[in-house]
């Protein structure tokens, strides 16, 4: 198993070219940053954590620019989102910005995506809720389209377009790997269908993830990477997804100034070379 960072970048903590360096110096394989484009003042739906909302989710950097820094400064260090707000974002300027990621870090993306949970953030951006589980469905087989042909097309209920041409394609053959965010029924069926990798989040159980690898190989899918998002440090938690078959395991990284990150990242490599 292989051991990773999931973060927010923000314009508070550390730089993501300095956090890049860092991660790979102490043999970190992969980063994944979350996303946010905005939190609207006004905000009905609750904080999946419960409580207030912490302020990263206020202050993160476009997680391509941050990754694109972090890529400039790094060799071997697998650069993922998780999770990229797909619905909120332009399809076609998003398939040109992973494809431009992977390019500039000579085939390192990871593209993890899910549907969000602000449901006033969405709306800012003119996506309905309701239909966005059938948008991001479109929209992951639109960009597969623009990522493997000369010639684009495609034509659903939420995204249409007649023949394009779009530039760069992505290094890695045949597309950056999908990681599909998401443990409802409704995410495991995207995951079935249009992933390559399973993102869950660090507090699904183990067992969970025993459940979902054979319930993916009933559906012929046994190919599809599991990589938990923020997982705990308790070596009982990383022994069970290692046993659960999971590939890569991130620990979530509160953002903090560069020194104090760098103390933090110190002390999770001391607990990686315990599980290597």
């Amino acid at each position: 198993m292989k051991f990773g960072i999931s973060t927010f970048v923000t314009d508070e903590g550390i730089r993501p070219d300095v956090l890049g360096a860092a991660l790979e110096e102490r043999g970190f394989d992969s980063l994944f940053l979350a996303e946010h484009s905005h939190i609207p003042v006004s905000r009905e739906s609750p904080y999946p954590g419960g409580g207030d909302l912490p302020e990263k989710y206020k202050r993160t950097l476009d997680p391509f620019v941050a990754l694109t820094a972090a890529a400039t400064a790094t060799s071997e260090l697998l650069l993922g989102t998780g999770i990229a707000l797909l619905i909120q974002r332009d399809l076609i300027h998003t398939a040109k910005e992973v494809a431009s990621l992977d390019l500039v870090s000579d085939g390192r993306a990871l593209f993890g995506v899910g549907v969000g949970w602000n449901r006033e953030e969405m709306r800012n951006h003119g996506t309905d809720p309701k239909t966005r589980g059938a948008l991001i469905d479109e929209q992951l087989a639109a960009l597969k389209e623009i990522w493997t042909k000369d010639e684009a097309e495609f034509h659903g209920k939420h995204v249409d377009f007649d023949p394009i041409y779009a530039w760069p394609k992505p290094v890695r053959k045949p597309h950056p790997p999908i990681y599909i965010g998401g443990e409802s029924e409704a995410a495991l069926n995207r995951l079935a269908r249009y992933g390559d990798g399973w993102l869950l989040r660090g507090h699904t159980h183990f067992d969970e993830a025993k459940r979902v690898r054979g319930w993916l190989a009933d559906q012929g899918r046994a190919d599809v990477e599991f990589a938990v998002f923020g997982g705990d440090t308790k070596g009982k938690v990383i022994d069970g997804f290692r046993e659960a078959g999971v590939e890569r395991y991130t620990f979530l990284l509160e953002t903090l100034p560069e020194a104090e990150t760098l103390k933090a990242l110190d002390e999770l490599a001391e607990v990686v070379a315990e599980h290597r």
